[in-house]
């Protein structure tokens, strides 16, 4: 069969056993019109019989068992001729009371082994040609093995049983995942423990500090933007003029601005959470009747230190979050979510308390408390604005809220930014010191997983990121972008598995460098060194036999435009050299090379260019069906250790598009594809002037078909995205990387040339 024909027969069933009729038909009839009488083409038309039957135009799914009652199979002729008597009864029944039909389904007798007649019964166990009005309790009974595969090119047989009222029972394929149950091994703790040894709190001072400073510059260049942008625009405007004031150097007053909402940051936190997440006080009955352990721990922390019990409080969110905030001990306040109290166990949720200790015992919560006074308002005049545009009716008036919106969007990303450091290496802290406190690592390897499972699961059931977990991930233990892939497949791969990239990928601290927070995988391990280290079996067995060689040309493929830039700089060196000899000689005397410096900036930029187009090839290959990966495959593809992003694996996954809907989503900032195993991140760049947006397709079935990557966040650059009725939606990733490359190029070399 010729591989397109292979790949639209693959797709044509994904879709039907989404329930995606519309484009079943749309894949399934070119391969069943062009190989009537091949393997291919009966398979195909066999799906096609569901796919009308089920989509209401059952003359269609009639007049094609009439044909395939002709057909030199014996299996397709004795399955079409009791689909047909079914199809036939049900229009009988539906033309004297459409209101009461029902129907059944026969499936091909498996106790042949015809490649036809296997992959029918596929295709047919997927969905039986019923109405879509089938009354409640009469639909087929479906089975699912927990090791099959959806859409396998190669058959296997399948148990059929007699259900009531004619319906068949089918163990085989499924039209949704089943939920898998997770095993925890709920390894013990300690009894008694000797300290660990101390960790040098240096390094996480430096970096607190160095989070300040750098948070205080980008503040202070982003006012001096908006102050000079301001008076450049009263200028050009008639009978205005600038306001003096806004020339002024900002530096003290932001410097001293700072200090106070640090100093304010506790009560100012109060009111801002209690106003838009409604946060409220959480009484120590409540929390002893969740968790008597965390009580007993708090207590014994502070009284230890001499310190008053933090003030405790509760956010009405069904994610599990946990976040400190305040500037002294004394006034420290603990925020914990319903959904953390709700899904962690007792010892859990004692751990998780447990590493707020830590942070409030290494004070990096103080300037995290300043990171959430400064950005959170900034997130709410987005959510603010983005709510404000999708109220308008027209989408041509939008443009104001969504430029608004989106600037407010970036500006929280670069203040974020300045804490990406910090955010990670404190967890490293509060996760040793928590298992110091309680003597539990396993415990806390428990919450943070369950922490992944509780996140993946509110995103699929609200179908988007919450705002909540949004504004508060800089704070909370667990990123819901490392969540999302890793909580949504648990059940279907096991942990172990699942964290060899984490654990054991040479080069995935690179990959980590623009995320908030360490891997999970990385802070399992070294938990399970301590629970190992106080003679503990540990929850998880992060140990491989196996030593994984980093595939270093790759690698460099990986980081090509940025290994562009020091080759650019060592170019500039190069030509700056030549000069000197050239003019120790007198032979030759260029003044811009010692007159303007900016040479050497062209000279970067044309690197960082180069870096672009030589990786361009590798990063968006070719997708050939053939070597096309379905979701069946998500698991396999999560748990290779040896990936990074730069193989680019074609992949084509059929699910659900979730994320915001409107404004909100105007950067195409939160897409996630939820398959029948799990949920991906996705990526996609639009082309200018488009009519046609993902987030307009949020909610309905799509198939994604791109590149996928395995970092320390996977995702999928979308190539194209399609709905149920065919509509297709293309991506610009390597056109947009073409044009960032020639005008880096362009710009370096204008530099280059007239300084």
């Amino acid at each position: 069969m010729p591989s397109h024909a292979e790949s639209s027969l693959e797709a044509g069933l994904v879709a039907l056993k989404q329930g995606n009729y519309q484009t079943a038909i749309a894949q399934l009839e070119p391969v069943a019109n062009s190989q009537k009488h091949e393997t291919a083409g009966l398979q195909a038309q066999v799906g096609l019989v569901m796919a009308y039957a089920r989509s209401g135009e059952v003359p269609k799914a009639i007049a094609l068992c009439e044909h395939l009652v002709e057909s030199h199979n014996h299996q397709v002729q004795e399955w079409a001729k009791r689909a047909l008597e079914h199809l036939t009864k049900r229009q009988k029944r539906q033309q004297k009371s459409p209101k009461n039909s029902e129907t059944g389904f026969v499936a091909f007798d498996n106790s042949h082994s015809d490649a036809v007649s296997v992959k029918s019964t596929v295709v047919a166990s997927t969905n039986s040609p019923t109405s879509s009005a089938i009354p409640a309790g009469s639909q087929p009974i479906i089975s699912v093995p927990t090791n099959s595969a959806i859409l396998s090119t190669s058959g296997f047989k399948h148990t059929i049983e007699e259900a009531p009222s004619g319906l068949i029972k089918v163990s085989g394929f499924r039209p949704q995942a089943k939920p898998f149950s997770i095993y925890w091994r709920h390894a013990g703790r300690a009894k008694v423990w000797q300290p660990l040894q101390k960790f040098k709190l240096l390094p996480l001072r430096l970096l607190t500090a160095g989070t300040f400073i750098a948070l205080f510059w980008v503040v202070r260049e982003i006012v001096k933007f908006a102050m000079g942008l301001i008076n450049q625009t009263l200028v050009r405007l008639p009978y205005l003029e600038p306001i003096q004031i806004l020339y002024r150097d900002p530096t003290i007053v932001l410097f001293i601005g700072l200090f106070l909402a640090i100093a304010l940051s506790p009560w100012l936190l109060d009111h801002l959470l209690t106003r838009f997440y409604g946060q409220r006080e959480l009484s120590k009955e409540i929390l002893t009747g969740r968790s008597r352990e965390t009580i007993r721990v708090l207590q014994r922390c502070c009284q230890q230190r001499r310190w008053p019990l933090p003030k405790l409080r509760i956010l009405p969110i069904a994610a599990p979050v946990v976040l400190t905030y305040g500037n002294l001990a004394r006034n420290a306040r603990i925020v914990v979510s319903q959904g953390l109290l709700d899904q962690l166990a007792d010892d859990e949720i004692a751990v998780i308390y447990a590493t707020q200790i830590g942070h409030i015992v290494h004070r990096d919560f103080v300037v995290m408390s300043l990171m959430l006074l400064v950005t959170l308002p900034i997130y709410k005049l987005y959510q603010q604005f983005s709510e404000w545009g999708d109220r308008v009716p027209q989408k041509i008036w939008r443009w104001p809220y969504t430029i608004v919106a989106s600037l407010a969007y970036v500006v929280w990303c670069l203040l974020t930014g300045t804490a990406l450091f910090l955010s990670k290496l404190r967890l490293y802290y509060s996760d040793r010191l928590a298992s110091e406190i309680t003597g539990n690592p396993n415990a806390l390897t428990r919450a943070l997983l369950k922490m992944t499972i509780g996140i993946a699961s509110d995103v699929a059931k609200q179908e988007h990121t919450s705002w909540q977990l949004e504004s508060l991930n800089l704070l909370a233990p667990v990123s819901y972008h490392q969540s999302i892939s890793l909580g949504s497949v648990a059940g279907h791969i096991s942990f172990e598995s699942i964290l060899m990239w984490e654990s054991f990928n040479p080069y995935r601290h690179w990959f980590t460098i623009n995320n908030t927070h360490p891997m999970i995988g990385d802070r399992i391990q070294r938990l399970s060194k301590i629970a190992r280290h106080w003679h503990l079996d540990p929850e998880l067995h992060l140990i491989t036999e196996q030593s994984f060689k980093g595939k270093h040309q790759s690698f460099l493929l990986q980081i090509a435009p940025w290994l562009g830039i020091p080759l650019g700089f060592l170019f500039a060196g190069l030509i700056w050299l030549t000069w000197q000899i050239a003019f120790a000689i007198k032979l030759l005397n260029l003044k811009w090379i010692y007159q303007d410096w900016s040479f050497v900036t062209g000279c970067l930029l044309i690197g960082f260019s180069i870096g672009i187009v030589i990786r361009m090839n590798s990063m968006f290959p070719d997708i050939q069906p053939a070597t096309v990966q379905t979701d069946d495959r998500l698991p396999n593809l999560l748990a290779n250790p040896s990936a990074i992003p730069i193989d680019s694996i074609n992949v084509c996954l059929v699910g659900k598009l979730l994320g915001r809907e409107g404004v909100s989503n105007c950067l195409a900032q939160d897409l996630i594809l939820q398959s029948n195993i799990g949920l991906v991140k996705l990526h996609h760049i639009s082309w200018l002037g488009q009519s046609i947006n993902p987030q307009d397709w949020i909610g309905r079935q799509v198939i994604v078909t791109g590149w996928f990557r395995r970092g320390a966040t996977p995702w999928i650059d979308i190539q194209t995205l399609q709905t149920q009725n065919g509509t297709t939606l293309n991506s610009s990733h390597p056109i947009w990387s073409t044009i960032l490359a020639v005008a880096a190029q362009a710009w370096g070399a204008y530099i280059f040339l007239t300084g």
